[in-house]
């Protein structure tokens, strides 16, 4: 069976179901694997953290800021497992940090320092300046949070230091250091913070950038001339710029729409956005015109396997030029793009 870009859209319009199915089949869910990233942290690496900081805190049992500071400065890996025993985001901690010190640490200071840590988890950190400040004022309200634990609240509520090696401060943390935790308990705390949600939204922007890297490596690949916009940009002509213009914004002739959503809320305004650009395209034009530039979407992730009745929605709108990152090598061959190549 050919797939969409293969044929005629009214060919498409006799058979939509097949199609449909035809596009399914190459759509994969990328959900199981994630990219590192830079400032990936491996375990050995964080685990020479929680080790140091094991050791001069004598088993978790004395959280005397002064040598917790002293340590943060010489083995930065040491923040990382502090904010992870926290359970806190870099802005959270910035949050709890001026709240519980007399130093203002901003959320884009708490981040930056964050990023350093893990691009280099074992280059020491110097001690004066601003930096320097707001890293003891970090590492200080840790060892109070942590020393204190989690306080009574309202029964409606749940502390976000009510945790397993937190709830108690120092008398929860020195045995579950020595004897490992639960696994139920693991599972549970798990449950309520999801496997890899931290790292995951650490490398969104990379997730989502797989469809659109592959589009830019094909056009560049036969020397095609292309405008990729840039998030929000606005670009005159179009309400919502789109991702590729072919060759550029001031003569559009080719349109790439592309998107990972792995789920359907989010692939259903892509289709939503890809239609509206089908209707622009052939605004006051006559049959006997055409439209003012084809439209192409490229998708990727099972967001798009949902709902069959949005497929066929995308299919009217490209006229068939649906791609998945299966077929994008396919697609300079089947659609206008071909007009486009300089290396062959």
């Amino acid at each position: 069976m050919p797939s969409p870009f293969e044929v005629s859209y009214p060919e498409i319009e006799a058979d939509i179901e097949t199609y449909v199915d035809e596009v399914f089949a190459t759509l994969k869910s990328g959900f199981m694997t994630l990219p590192k990233g830079d400032g990936f942290i491996d375990y050995p690496v964080f685990e020479g953290g929680y080790e140091a900081l094991k050791k001069i805190t004598k088993g978790f049992s004395d959280l005397d800021p002064e040598p917790v500071v002293m340590l943060a400065f010489q083995t930065p890996i040491t923040l990382i497992v502090l904010r992870a025993m926290l359970g806190f985001t870099p802005s959270e901690w910035a949050e709890a940090a001026t709240e519980n010190t007399d130093v203002v640490v901003t959320q884009s200071a708490a981040r930056s320092i964050d990023r350093n840590v893990r691009l280099s988890p074992k280059k020491p950190l110097r001690p004066t300046g601003k930096t320097g400040e707001r890293v003891q004022a970090l590492v200080r309200s840790a060892c109070k949070l942590l020393t204190e634990g989690a306080p009574e609240i309202d029964a409606a509520l749940i502390h976000r230091l009510n945790k397993a090696d937190t709830a108690s401060g120092l008398t929860s943390i020195g045995p579950l250091a020595d004897m490992g935790v639960p696994y139920s308990m693991l599972l549970y705390e798990r449950y309520l913070g999801r496997p890899f949600a931290g790292h995951r939204d650490s490398v969104s922007e990379l997730v989502g950038d797989l469809v659109e890297t592959a589009i830019e490596k094909l056009l560049t690949r036969h020397g095609i001339s292309f405008r990729k916009t840039k998030r929000a940009e606005r670009i005159a002509g179009f309400e919502q710029a789109p991702v590729f213009i072919i060759p550029d914004e001031f003569n559009p002739q080719v349109i790439i729409e592309a998107k990972l959503a792995e789920d359907d809320g989010t692939a259903r305004d892509k289709v939503t956005r890809v239609q509206h650009l089908r209707t622009m395209s052939v605004r006051d034009r006559t049959p006997e015109e055409g439209p003012r530039y084809e439209v192409i979407a490229c998708i990727a992730g099972r967001g798009f396997k949902q709902r069959r009745q949005d497929m066929k929605k995308l299919l009217e709108a490209t006229q068939g030029k649906v791609f998945t990152l299966q077929t994008i090598p396919e697609m300079v061959r089947h659609s206008r793009l071909r007009e486009f190549i300089t290396k062959p």
